[in-house]
């Protein structure tokens, strides 16, 4: 048995979604969003690579002494997957590994709201899941496709580097491709989906002019298309999409991505009051209006788009934030540092009722920067990487002078 399993299953255990193994440093788990070292060894260069060949397959061994890059999934026998990243830094070869569960979680496991269920019944389109590194977005698809799987009868194709979430047949009939092992690359992957007879096609990373090119006409020619982008807003995603083409090429981008928008969930990960995380969500749903402000550049408008949008279910990453710290899940200066608009932000939440220091008043910007430091500084200080009590994670997030008041 490879001797990185017993970190792999005790990151299970700890329900870590990240292991770090680095040369010259301590094993690492990430808890709950929290860097935490596991183990007092300190790992060598050479004990780093013994324990990485060990279950790194001959491909990317070869490929990784000729780039010092690559990428991997593994499978710890049914207990679940593992996304690997294997590198080269000062110190020597290091490595990530993302823990993909077995089960793959629901709408109602992931806290998505039920408006978010529409995309999934559209017959053609393109559906983008978007935000940072590590916030999510592969499990939002996993439980998008698997709620398709148990709700239509279709025939869907993803193409991912690598494969992360395996999806058995249910109502679906599903062929799962992974980039260097089934085919050369995303856009070869997707040009030749169009051959193979797909409702739906998931692109697990638009990375490049042609593969957008390719997802639009796609989605233009009657398919529904899931793919995700690394943008932090739903305004940012769309002014993404066509400035990454030339210029005189904006124009027909603009009216391709106008009939074949259909929705935009962006997210970011909060750590939770009471350990673990939950997603706050900005949700765009396409519409006439949408179409219109699109096509004709205005993308400014967004923004108020989805204020006004609210009826129909969308959502403003400020609206998600305020509704998780107005519900207690995840505390103000958590919420004030992930938000994009920090001003308003902070306007609104001085309005609700359980968002007030000690001495009854609003948050100032001042309190709640000091509320991150102290939580950072706590998180840092404590040997599981998070406070350990109710008390721990007050103090943490609040500013110290006003808790003692």
């Amino acid at each position: 048995m490879p001797a990185l399993d017993q970190y792999f299953r005790d990151m299970v255990t700890k329900n870590a979604s990240d292991f770090h193994l680095s040369s010259g440093n301590r094993p690492t788990f990430r808890i709950g969003g929290t860097i935490t070292t596991v183990g007092k060894e300190i790992l060598t260069a050479d004990a780093v690579k013994s324990l990485i060949y060990e279950i790194l397959p001959e491909r990317n061994r070869v490929e990784w002494e000729q780039c010092h890059d690559t990428d991997f999934a593994y499978d710890l026998n049914g207990t679940a997957r593992f996304r690997c990243n294997v590198f080269a830094d000062r110190n020597g070869i290091g490595a990530v590994f993302r823990l993909i569960p077995s089960k793959i979680s629901t709408f109602k496991d992931l806290g998505l709201p039920d408006t978010i269920k529409k995309l999934c019944f559209l017959q053609k389109g393109l559906v983008l899941v978007t935000g940072p590194t590590g916030s999510g977005k592969s499990t939002t698809l996993a439980a998008l496709i698997n709620f398709i799987n148990e709700h239509r009868t279709d025939h869907i194709i993803t193409i991912e580097d690598p494969i992360e979430f395996v999806h058995p047949n249910k109502k679906c009939l599903i062929n799962q491709r992974e980039v260097h092992s089934h085919t050369d690359g995303f856009k070869r992957a997707l040009r030749a989906a169009l051959r193979e007879d797909p409702d739906i096609v998931l692109v697990g990373e638009m990375r490049d002019v042609e593969t957008v090119a390719i997802a639009l006409e796609t989605a233009e020619t009657g398919h529904l298309v899931f793919g995700t982008l690394h943008t932090n807003s739903a305004h940012m995603t769309v002014d993404r999409l066509i400035n990454q083409f030339p210029a005189d090429e904006q124009p027909q981008i603009r009216t391709s991505l106008a009939e074949g928008l259909k929705g935009v969930i962006s997210q970011t990960l909060c750590k939770k009051k009471d350990g673990g995380r939950v997603a706050a969500l900005e949700i765009l749903m396409g519409s006439y209006a949408l179409s219109a402000n699109i096509r004709e550049g205005k993308l400014q408008q967004i923004p108020n788009f989805i204020q006004m949008g609210r009826k129909d279910g969308m959502c403003s990453l400020n609206d998600s934030l305020l509704d998780l710290v107005s519900k207690e899940v995840v505390e103000p200066a958590e919420a004030y540092q992930r938000a994009i608009a920090k001003e308003e932000f902070l306007k609104r939440m001085g309005s609700l009722p359980n968002c007030r220091s000690p001495e009854g008043k609003p948050w100032t910007e001042e309190e709640l920067l000091k509320a991150v430091e102290g939580a950072e500084a706590a998180s840092a200080g404590s040997d599981t990487g998070t406070p350990q009590t109710a008390a721990e994670r007050a103090m943490a997030y609040r500013v110290p002078e006003l808790v003692a008041s």
